[in-house]
């Protein structure tokens, strides 16, 4: 596992370094937040083996002395946390802390409630931290694969002003959005992969069936076949005899890919190509940048600086390109270069937007603006996904008209010239 060196701040405000043991730089943060120390840089050591201050991280799971068929559930992923847990969560906490009880009452509270015995798990483990003396973001942050690194960064910074209650609204608005714009994008999906997998069936069905019946039917005519035909059979046959290596080829080429796609690089190029993606590359740009406004104007409001801010943000677009650039911004702060000057550097962002980075800063309200800025590129994706749906059913019309045409032309022309040859 990587090491990664960070310099800080910790809950006194006091400067601290050290190296910590992580998966990723945003895993690394997120058990500084635990913590309680505000990472201020966090570099990836190769090479190095240094003493490591290490958080214990739990895998969300069951306790020992469940039941079977609990932990049956649970391998089958019944119990995993949802977004709508989470957003649950943060909903009914920020109403507990905000008429003043207690955290440990209200997460028990909320714990006797839940249904999903996964999450009721965690809640337990969070309170009996709490009550060993450490703090909600420290509690929560043995999960980082259930509360991500935003969400800890807000309960921290809530913590350390007093504003749990709002640091809890704030966690679930960003939640909320983040539902709803996997919504849409899944929404506009769901049609055309429902056709092509419609389509795939279809096509499997007719070379693996129906073509060899046509097939037997030609040659004991004995008649001279057009090339379409020949090519259908030629196909079905192929299709038919090496079907094994036909699946294996897929698989594999499936397995490779999700692989590649889940090392560093792998990600970073996948996600910088899918960007200039046909139709949905500026779907893609344009949902991980208002994620990024939107989150940025979260945590700015809530009193995070902005150069942690920035790195917060950085693992919250879902983007890793654009991730990378939102850290080259941050590195252009450090330096002292203004906002402004590093989004325009980035060249990620229209000069409307830019104007209004601008403007925010000058007058103090780059929190209200950013979210003005997510408005827009929230809009802009809700018509982009719109024009989508419209530009694709045309496309698959075209595609379906081609292949029953070749499938036409490949069965019935053998037929006719046949029908002509008996009748003339």
């Amino acid at each position: 596992m990587p090491l990664f060196k960070y310099s800080g701040r910790d809950s006194t405000g006091a400067l601290v370094s050290g190296s910590v043991d992580a998966a990723t730089a945003e895993e690394a943060a997120a058990m500084l937040f635990g913590e309680r120390v505000t990472p201020i840089e966090i570099n990836e050591t190769k090479g190095q083996k240094t003493k490591q201050v290490k958080q214990k991280r739990k895998r969300p799971g069951l306790p020992e002395n469940a039941s079977a068929i609990d932990k049956i559930n649970d391998f089958l992923g019944a119990n995993k946390v949802q977004i709508d847990d989470l957003i649950m969560f943060a909903r009914q906490m920020h109403s507990l802390t905000k008429a003043g009880l207690p955290l440990d009452r209200a997460i028990r509270g909320l714990e006797m409630s839940l249904t999903n015995k996964g999450f009721k798990a965690i809640l337990n483990d969070v309170v009996e931290g709490l009550e060993n003396g450490q703090s909600l973001a420290t509690a929560l942050g043995q999960y980082p694969t259930v509360f991500s690194n935003l969400f800890l960064s807000l309960i921290h910074v809530g913590e350390n002003t007093g504003r749990l209650d709002l640091a809890f609204r704030e966690a679930g608005k960003y939640l909320e959005l983040e539902k709803n714009t996997t919504k849409q994008v899944k929404s506009a999906t769901r049609y055309p992969i429902f056709v092509m997998v419609t389509i795939a069936v279809a096509l499997a069905v007719v070379t693996v069936f129906v073509i060899p019946v046509f097939e037997d039917a030609f040659e004991r005519l004995g008649a001279d076949l057009p090339w379409q035909t020949v090519v259908l059979m030629e196909t079905s046959s192929f299709v038919r005899e090496y079907w094994p290596l036909i699946l294996f080829v897929i698989f594999s080429s499936v397995f490779g890919f999700i692989s590649w796609k889940n090392t560093e690089r792998g990600r970073f190029e996948w996600d910088k190509r899918k960007l200039k993606f046909p139709l949905a590359g500026q779907i893609f740009e344009r949902v991980a940048l208002g994620r990024f406004a939107r989150t940025f104007g979260m945590v700015l409001n809530a009193g995070v600086p902005i150069v942690q801010g920035l790195s917060v943000v950085a693992g919250a677009v879902g983007n890793a390109f654009i991730a990378h650039n939102i850290h080259n911004m941050r590195e252009g702060v450090e330096r002292g270069e203004s906002l402004h000057r590093t989004a325009t550097n980035s060249e990620m962002f229209s000069p409307l937007v830019l104007q209004m980075i601008a403007v925010g800063e000058e007058t103090g309200t780059v929190d209200e603006l950013l979210s003005e800025v997510a408005d827009f590129y929230d809009a802009e994706v809700e018509y982009d996904l719109k024009r989508l749906s419209d530009a694709i059913e045309p496309i698959l019309i075209v595609f379906i008209a081609g292949l029953v045409l070749v499938l036409a032309l490949g069965v019935f022309l053998p037929i006719w010239d046949l029908s002509t040859a008996a009748n003339g």
